[in-house]
């Protein structure tokens, strides 16, 4: 299961942890994606999406169609 936001492409970028006498070690600094069924009503149904937070706090403001519209993506793109 990768952890990338099917709207925003969002995805878990690479750093390093520094501890106090400064040695790095590698991490992964993931996004917070959570699997959402969202309603879609110019189609009348359900759609099932990986989105970011971000991406669905957005979408509960503008809407599905409208946040797809601005990002140049269909739903047929995403689904």
């Amino acid at each position: 299961m990768s952890r990338r936001c099917s709207i925003t492409g969002k995805r878990p970028l690479a750093g390093n942890n520094v501890s106090h006498a400064h040695n790095k070690t590698r991490r992964r600094q993931s996004p917070n994606v959570q699997t959402k069924r969202l309603y879609v009503p110019e189609l009348s149904r359900y759609v099932r999406l990986k989105l970011s937070t971000r991406a669905l706090r957005t979408i509960s403001k503008i809407g599905l169609v409208t946040f797809l519209r601005k990002e140049g993506l269909q739903l047929k793109d995403v689904t």
